[in-house]
């Protein structure tokens, strides 16, 4: 068997993703075209249609992983064993990566007690109401509501209005003054997802994703790209705003989901990798639940010496 090759997305594989995306659905924020073609240039990241199903490879320090295929399960099974083969020519490890609940328990009917599942609560995408997140209503979003009300007494002129071509530039530039108060270019981690960013709002047209912009006085405080992810769930991939502009943060997300998000039952804000100041901020708006993910592996090689 010959090696599976893998090649990164580019803008024109769009349609392909998507589908199958689309046509085998997940709330996971790992799930998108947008995602897999922004961040695969860090984790060395190529797809491939193995037996009808997508599948993505991710390659960080050496070690390989792969995506929950999305297809059928009689082609999902075809599919796992291939990349098996694969990781056998390759004399590397099988593992499965940003693997749900709901895909593991798929997996053990086909295959069952052959492969475990170890969650990482640093992957956990946030989901949330989307009619709570506009609202903000009840006793548990109360200081939220707080933060709007602040705003909106403090600034008389403020506007949203949808990301466009005709201010995508001004948004640009925001990004970049926030990139440098924000000290990404001392930081990697900082620095790439701003990588990401910036790539977003100069593709944001290709990308098909949707953005909001807040102002104040004319000037753009934060902004915000998302796009659909399935039937009912919209995702947020991007939220910047200026630290200085007290309950600007709150704003851009309740406004954007006021405008953009209300015809989806939920919006899936990503997850915390593990930042305690992200993780707290993301709880604090109580999401209706947590989507887990976890690395899969096969018992066998857990066992082994």
């Amino acid at each position: 068997m010959m090696l599976i090759e893998f090649k990164r997305p580019q803008l024109e594989d769009k349609e392909v993703i998507s589908e199958y995306f689309w046509n085998y659905p997940s709330r996971s924020c790992d799930r998108t075209f947008v995602n897999g073609f922004l961040w695969s240039r860090f984790y060395n990241g190529g797809f491939a249609v193995i037996e009808d199903t997508l599948v993505f490879e991710d390659e960080l320090n050496g070690k390989y992983s792969y995506s929950y295929p999305a297809g059928t399960p009689e082609n999902i099974k075809k599919a796992i064993l291939c990349l098996e083969e694969h990781c056998r020519e390759k004399g590397a490890p099988f593992a499965l990566h940003a693997v749900t609940p709901d895909q593991f328990a798929q997996l053990e009917q086909l295959f069952p007690g052959k492969f475990q599942i170890e969650y990482n609560r640093d992957w956990a995408d946030y989901v949330y109401e989307s009619e709570k997140l506009a609202t903000l209503s009840g006793k548990k979003l109360h200081s939220k509501r707080n933060h709007v009300n602040r705003f909106m007494a403090t600034h008389d002129n403020w506007t949203y209005e949808k990301l466009t071509k005709e201010n995508v530039e001004e948004c640009f530039q925001m990004a970049l003054l926030w990139r440098k108060e924000n000290g990404c270019d001392d930081d990697e981690d900082k620095n790439e997802e701003m990588c990401v960013t910036l790539n977003s709002l100069r593709l944001f047209e290709e990308l098909g994703v949707v953005g909001g912009i807040l102002r104040v006085d004319g000037r753009i405080v934060a902004f915000t790209m998302g796009e659909p992810i399935c039937e009912d769930t919209f995702v947020v991939h991007i939220e910047k705003a200026f630290a200085d502009v007290d309950g600007a943060y709150t704003m851009i997300n309740q406004q954007f989901v006021q405008h953009e998000c209300l015809d989806y039952k939920y919006v899936n804000r990503e997850e915390d990798t593990g930042a305690e100041g992200l993780r707290k901020a993301k709880l604090s708006y109580k999401p209706a639940f947590l989507v887990e993910k976890g690395m899969v592996t096969c018992v066998e090689q857990e066992e082994e010496p």
